[in-house]
């Protein structure tokens, strides 16, 4: 059986987002992936080439200001290096976002990570959840508690450090992790099943 590698190139301003980049790490580890974190704003060489040589890849990012921070932003503009030459090509993607607010616009985030990956030719893996937290039987600490499809989204109160990131946002996290683990791996074995 294929080892799927999965990176997470994701950045984190205040640590909120650090933990559900550590959350989809434990997530695809659990489900048998090689992972790599990598920080976008403190990103290398050698650190380029794990992503080229990865079968997924995870963005991540704060929204701020509706959008992904400004140092994800220069980590998505340095990538056109990698669009040049298909890099990126056929390679697995998702995303995931974190704000203070319940909303807070991580949509905008998650559709930006998307074109991103669109752009390079990767395939979006969604979240793959029905909506929690929605009738009078569920509760906060539902599975995708904030009914997001298109990625993982996360909220922490703005007065509370990284300890306050929902436990339940920590949860979905690992289910994306281990949702394109799973994914890579079938691709994986899809592409070798064609070749031969």
């Amino acid at each position: 059986m294929t080892t799927p590698v999965v990176s997470i190139a994701y950045h984190s301003g205040y640590g909120h987002t650090a933990v559900i980049a550590e959350a989809v790490r434990d997530g695809a580890a659990a489900a048998g992936a090689t992972v790599h974190l990598i920080k976008v704003d403190e990103i290398d060489e050698a650190q380029w080439e794990l992503l080229d040589g990865s079968d997924a890849i995870v963005f991540g990012s704060p929204t701020y200001m509706g959008t992904a921070s400004g140092a994800f932003h220069k980590f998505a503009e340095d990538s056109s290096k990698r669009w040049f030459t298909d890099a990126w090509k056929n390679k697995l993607a998702a995303g995931f976002s974190n704000s203070g607010s319940k909303s807070g616009d991580k949509l905008h985030t998650l559709q930006y990570f998307a074109t991103l990956a669109a752009q390079h030719g990767m395939h979006w893996v969604n979240l793959g959840l029905k909506p929690g937290w929605n009738s009078t039987e569920g509760s906060e600490h539902d599975l995708n508690r904030l009914g997001f499809f298109f990625g993982a989204a996360a909220q922490t109160n703005s007065d509370e450090g990284p300890e306050g990131v929902h436990k339940a946002d920590i949860a979905t996290a690992q289910h994306l992790g281990g949702r394109v683990a799973e994914t890579a791996r079938t691709f994986i074995a899809g592409q070798a099943a064609v070749a031969a």
